[in-house]
């Protein structure tokens, strides 16, 4: 314990000594006095307060006034708080053009720069604030990284847009694209529809990469039991904000560690809700991230077997019918958790935040039958989860397919229909250049060849908007949105840059799927294949210098988490034990 009988702070192990302590810290106590503290407030634990706030979308715009209340929480437990912003990209706004480069590359540009922050000025503790696909993530990266006390806090969602009698979010609009490119919505629908998909702030709300990844950051043991739920624009959320302030105080002074918190089970826990929800194919690319921090191997392997005995029970869109808003109402995290821990699909004894395991954690929570957002574990929405990893000729290293809401089209065999990036494909779906039977294959978009594994919902979206969306399938070594419906294989690994059988794809090969066997097989001799290879280049891309640059030079497959540094692998020391 650092905390004396009289109230002050033994810092003898706390990083912040190394900034505040003894009489050669001269110099740097006079930038806190500088700042407005005083000699106490300097001799307490330094709680970086980090949040993702910019003005780039609504899932961001919530986030300062968070941060501000956790620091409220971590001065009212006898902290000091120290906030700070990193950046997001947001991918609602850097889809279907090159800024969608971007948006992977963010994840691990967050976790460095947290890094950063937190080493050069040695905090004591972190509280991290985020709302978007991959700042969300990208902070819990940071936090098993740096293995001090930590809690991390979701923004949280966006309110259900109303639009023609029903609710609607920003998938509609991306849909709507695709309607009116068809001739089934009027240019006059389709602007008034985006006017009114997304009515505040928050992150896009149904179970897409946000909110897919604010339920592991629960499941996981990182964030405060029900801390998901509440929207953004509800100032009830505060309250959390402020516990969660109060929180890392409390892990402050038991020394309970990010590491301590999230083991193998941890993992396997948060694997089980994102299939039990239906959520982001993107789990499968986080997660094998998030435990490369720590030195636990978890590949999409893992989270595919894992999903393959998960029964699907939380009925949200895009693949059901209600939004995040909806969940929280029901019970949230804590209501599926207990529903998936009486099952006997979880780990009850991982602990958490709280100090509490997880059992303990929703030991009193009672099942609602007052709502159907959340299906009993013995009458799940299908009996197995709802992403699937696929493995075979095309994919030996696997891929990842979300068949949430599918009950027909879970396999399709038909000819290729190759294209070297998204924009030709897009096009070629907006004019209706395509037919029935195909498999539409993107590639040249990993995180290598890309690079930045773009996501690629302008073009599903299109083809669902078109009312074609089971009528082909599509395959990329880039990456789908959460939002993404369909058959649609992403992660495809090896990557085409890498030489990867979907480099060597001609129009017209064949192309198998099978969700419901978890194969993809690229029908095509393996001796025709080895002379495809043999005249085979890597693709030059545009990107010779740069943040992109340096990323292709460094990322490493998608199956292991698209990782950009050797993890705990490579450690020496912990930040935490400096």
């Amino acid at each position: 314990m650092h905390r004396k009988p009289d109230g002050s702070w033994d810092k003898t192990k706390l990083p912040s000594r190394h900034v505040t302590e003894g009489p050669s810290r001269a110099p740097h106590r006079s930038y806190y006095y500088a700042m407005g503290l005083g000699s106490r407030e300097i001799a307490q634990p330094f709680v970086g307060v980090a949040s993702c706030w910019n003005e780039a979308a609504p899932c961001n715009t919530a986030l300062m006034r968070q941060a501000h209340a956790v620091s409220a929480g971590v001065k009212a437990a006898g902290g000091t708080p120290r906030e700070f912003c990193t950046i997001t990209v947001t991918d609602g706004i850097a889809m279907g053009h090159e800024g969608m480069k971007s948006s992977l590359v963010s994840r691990d540009v967050i976790a460095d720069s947290v890094e950063l922050t937190m080493r050069g000025h040695s905090y004591d503790a972190l509280v991290g604030i985020a709302g978007c696909d991959k700042s969300l993530p990208g902070m819990m990266m940071a936090m098993l990284r740096l293995n001090v006390p930590s809690v991390f806090l979701y923004g949280g969602s966006i309110l259900p847009g109303r639009w023609a009698n029903r609710d609607v979010t920003v998938v509609d609009v991306f849909e709507g694209v695709g309607m009116h490119s068809a001739g089934k919505m009027t240019l006059e629908d389709l602007c008034d529809l985006e006017q009114h998909a997304c009515p505040s702030d928050g992150a896009c709300g149904g179970q897409f990469t946000a909110n897919t990844m604010a339920c592991v950051s629960e499941a996981i043991g990182l964030a405060l039991p029900l801390s998901a739920s509440l929207p953004a624009p509800y100032e009830s959320r505060d309250a959390y904000a402020v516990a969660s302030g109060e929180a890392v105080m409390r892990l402050i002074e038991t020394q309970l560690r990010p590491r301590d918190i999230v083991t193998r089970k941890s993992f396997e826990n948060a694997a089980v809700v994102v299939a039990a929800t239906g959520g982001s194919t993107n789990g499968g690319l986080h997660l094998p991230a998030m435990a490369h921090e720590c030195g636990i191997e978890f590949t999409l392997r893992d989270f595919a077997e894992i999903a393959a005995r998960t029964p699907y029970i939380a009925d949200l869109k895009p693949g059901g019918r209600y939004v995040a808003k909806d969940m929280g109402e029901a019970g949230g995290m804590p209501m599926l958790l207990k529903t998936l821990l009486e099952g006997g699909y979880i780990h009850g004894d991982c602990m958490t935040v709280t100090g509490k395991t997880i059992a303990e954690n929703v030991k009193d929570v009672v099942w609602r039958s007052d709502q159907d957002v959340i299906r009993p574990v013995s009458n799940p929405l299908s009996p197995t989860g709802g992403v699937v990893g696929l493995w075979g000729s095309l994919a030996p290293d696997g891929a990842i397919v979300k068949v949430a809401g599918m009950q027909t089209h879970r396999s399709h065999r038909g000819p290729a229909r190759v294209f070297d990036g998204e924009e030709a494909c897009f096009a070629a779906v907006e004019a209706g250049d395509y037919k029935d039977g195909d498999v539409l294959v993107i590639r040249y978009e990993g995180a290598r060849g890309g690079p930045g594994m773009r996501e690629m919902l302008s073009t599903t979206a299109a083809l669902s908007g078109q009312g074609r969306g089971d009528k082909v399938a599509l395959v990329t070594d880039g990456r789908f949105s959460g939002g993404t419906r369909g058959l649609c294989v992403g992660h495809i690994g090896p990557e085409a840059q890498m030489g990867g059988p979907i480099a060597l794809v001609k129009d017209g090969d064949i192309i198998a799927i099978d969700a419901d066997a978890g194969t993809i097989d690229l029908e095509v001799d393996p001796i025709e294949l080895e002379n495809r290879l043999r005249h085979w280049k890597p693709r030059k891309t545009n990107y010779g210098s740069g943040a992109l640059w340096k990323y292709a030079q460094i990322v490493g497959p998608a199956h292991e988490g698209a990782v950009t540094h050797p993890g705990a692998a490579g450690e020496s020391h912990v930040y935490a034990d400096i």
